[in-house]
């Protein structure tokens, strides 16, 4: 029951990232934006990740990121393996591939990728710096999986779209609804539920991801497409 509840309220928290995004981009704009290569990229490696698990027996031992075994390379690759047996790595897969695609269309090619090696690289290292410990650890690989950075990036999004949404408020303009404004808060609210009640590492790295993407609107330039844009005119 445990591991039931564990599973949809982590799923749960994925579907609230994704509609944000959905409503950060504009529901009605995604029909004709261009190919978002950065995503296609990304499910590209996770894909021949999969394919080297069933071709290679020592796929595992040697790229998953077992703490116990040594290799710089390991926190990078085992990203693309997956270990949640056939549909826990479909549903990584999936997910990765969509949440790429809105994070795409929204920040750019580079951005993304930058913010997705961000979610690889950044949790254990604020892990160390705040403390946490206890064998609780806030990547909820497993020593492999794409979970994890796919939650920080989507979380990113949400950050977006709360920022997008105050503003609106403030400024007295269109947008800012009372919806968008739950979607953006529930993220960080229900990530860090999910780590107080469960050990849920998907939920604190969610609120690792989203304090990333307020910092990341703060840096010079845009992001490459905005709700009132047309979609042939956001930026791949």
């Amino acid at each position: 029951m445990g591991a039931l509840v564990f599973n949809v309220t982590t799923a749960a928290l994925m579907v609230i990232m994704f509609n944000g995004g959905l409503d950060l981009l504009g529901r009605g704009t995604l029909r004709g934006r261009p190919v978002p290569w950065a995503a296609v990229g990304l499910t590209a490696l996770a894909l021949a990740g999969v394919a080297t698990q069933l071709c290679w027996s020592g796929a595992m031992d040697a790229l998953d990121d077992d703490p116990a075994e040594s290799g710089w390379w390991r926190v990078v690759t085992a990203v693309f393996m997956q270990n949640g047996g056939l549909l826990g790595g479909a549903w990584n897969i999936a997910t990765l591939a969509a949440v790429a695609a809105l994070a795409n269309w929204f920040w750019g090619a580079p951005r993304t990728l930058a913010l997705f090696l961000a979610g690889i690289l950044l949790p254990e290292h604020i892990d160390a710096l705040i403390g946490i410990g206890g064998g609780h650890s806030t990547d909820p690989r497993n020593f492999a999986g794409s979970s994890g950075a796919t939650y920080f990036l989507g979380a990113t999004l949400a950050a977006a779209l709360l920022l997008r949404a105050l503003r609106s408020r403030r400024a007295g303009t269109p947008g800012g609804s009372a919806k968008e404004l739950l979607l953006a808060a529930g993220v960080p609210v229900l990530g860090l539920a999910l780590w107080f009640a469960q050990a849920n590492g998907h939920g604190l790295v969610s609120c690792y991801g989203f304090l990333l993407g307020a910092l990341a609107l703060s840096l010079p330039g845009r992001p490459a497409a905005t709700p009132v844009q047309a979609p042939a005119s956001a930026a791949s």
